[in-house]
């Protein structure tokens, strides 16, 4: 399971580089599942309609007026990836509706806030996953859930995905970020000609074990704590080995998963 989102997917050449990595991986038999964030493509539709984002812990506030401006921007983004895989040799298959979206949420609450039409994911029905898979297809997955109204709800990407592949009994889980993975001290950008290097303070290996004690200490910080945990959480439940990786990398989705060495950071039990 392969979860691909944030400002990682606004570069035209680094998303086409992904998706090949993701179609050749289905060509050469192994099932790949892309779950897919949308959080500019939302920003920049809400900016459009004069509305100001707020954010609670991270998760977007989302009234209703939100909610369908969140599921029109997923919605096309998930058909503009399918297409996409297709174009690239690929078959794929879009799971961007109600009636098919795979993860069961209930609304959650933060200290007793109201967060609107924000969700937490309470239960996977992977069948329409396993069944797109099983006919040699990418199955591409909103992060969208719904109660057993069909009422939709906006749900943590990372914690979708890890969700979806504990579901699956995935043999891993990657996060494609925009950072190299996990660093004791942070560095700044590489020049693209150096992007095979492997920073100094790059952790390549962790456990689960470890990674409470790193957020302790101030390694894991901001933005990639939600994804540490989320990948901890897969472990917990059944997922052998979890990847977080650097967008920027050309083919780094296949040099993680193919070389002995990797280029980010992986978190194991």
């Amino acid at each position: 399971v392969i979860k691909y989102g944030g400002s990682a997917l606004g570069n035209p050449a680094r998303r086409r580089g992904i998706l090949q990595d993701l179609a050749f991986l289905s060509v050469a038999g192994i099932r790949p599942v892309l779950v897919h964030g949308g959080g500019s493509d939302i920003s920049q539709r809400m900016a459009a309609a004069g509305r100001h984002a707020k954010f609670v812990d991270g998760l977007r506030v989302t009234d209703a007026a939100t909610l369908q401006i969140v599921t029109e921007a997923l919605h096309a983004l998930n058909r503009a990836l399918v297409k996409e895989l297709i174009a690239l040799g690929g078959r794929a298959v879009g799971l961007a509706r109600a009636a098919v979206t795979p993860l069961l949420a209930k609304r959650l609450t933060i200290r007793g806030q109201n967060l609107g039409f924000v969700g937490e994911i309470v239960e996977v029905h992977p069948t329409p996953v396993l069944s797109a898979a099983r006919r040699g297809a990418i199955p591409v997955v909103w992060p969208l859930g719904k109660d057993r109204e069909g009422q939709l709800y906006n749900v943590n990407a990372d914690l979708a995905a890890a969700e979806l592949a504990a579901a699956l009994h995935a043999e891993k889980l990657v996060l494609v970020t925009d950072v190299r993975g996990i660093l004791r001290r942070p560095e700044g950008p590489l020049p693209d000609d150096r992007l095979g290097e492997t920073p100094s303070s790059l952790i390549p290996h962790v456990t689960a074990r470890e990674v409470d004690a790193l957020i302790t200490q101030g390694v894991i910080v901001a933005g990639m704590i939600p994804k540490a945990k989320a990948c901890v959480h897969a472990l917990k439940h059944g997922v052998r080995k979890t990847h977080m990786i650097d967008v920027k990398i050309p083919h780094g989705l296949l040099l993680e998963i193919f070389t002995d060495r990797g280029i980010g950071t992986e978190i194991v039990k």
